[in-house]
């Protein structure tokens, strides 16, 4: 068996190492570095050669979590990332997944909840922390086939003006649609309403990438 090779990025070395121990406690996986900075994982991800990355998002140095991911999948574009932060921001959270990374774990997940993520992620498919958008469950209003356009747009970074061109239909119509999205799925911005959709299946993550 072949060990996942995994880097861990994150200023606050407790806590990176921590995660080695608990990490390496199974034989499946390797942990091939740790790095405190974006800067530091992108000077020796070529040495490390890991499968996996699994960074927080608010890191020290020029660039941010959101900013190292896009660097590591245009350079590295084999290599997976999974962002591990305590922010609840929503917003970050769509912004990381569209620089290209492909699983998303709150720090105050179960430990159990990363080990799921880094198992498959390696596998090639997408983890999103079952915690973050939990209000789904819940739901049962579906939405119609053009409000679930909409979202799929508004996923992809579409403004109004331009959700409007896509589909040939007014502002006004696309304000409507966009306003009985976020009702449907209990969302207070469309940052939480492409969360949802994705809890939901609505839409995969590389339609937001």
């Amino acid at each position: 068996m072949i060990p996942i090779r995994v880097v861990l990025v994150d200023d606050h070395r407790v806590v990176a190492r921590s995660l080695q121990a608990y990490l390496e406690s199974f034989p499946d996986i390797e942990v091939a570095g740790t790095a405190a900075s974006g800067e530091e994982l992108l000077r020796n991800l070529e040495t490390w050669r890991p499968a996996i990355v699994i960074q927080d998002l608010l890191l020290p140095g020029g660039i941010d979590g959101v900013e190292t991911t896009r660097r590591v999948r245009a350079r590295w574009p084999l290599v997976k990332v999974i962002a591990l932060t305590a922010s609840t921001d929503e917003a970050r959270m769509v912004g990381v997944l569209r620089a290209g990374a492909q699983g998303y774990v709150r720090k105050d997940a179960d430990p159990e909840i990363l080990l799921a993520a880094v198992r498959t992620v390696s596998r090639g498919r997408t983890f999103i922390d079952p915690s973050v958008g939990g209000r789904v469950a819940g739901m049962t209003e579906e939405l119609t086939p053009r409000e679930t356009e909409v979202v799929r747009l508004l996923a992809a970074g579409r403004s109004n003006k331009e959700i409007a061109d896509a589909l040939a239909i007014g502002e006004e119509t696309v304000k409507t649609h966009v306003g009985r999205v976020l009702g449907k799925l209990d969302a207070d911005n469309r940052a939480q309403a492409v969360i949802q959709a994705l809890k939901r299946g609505l839409i995969s993550l590389e339609e937001i990438i």
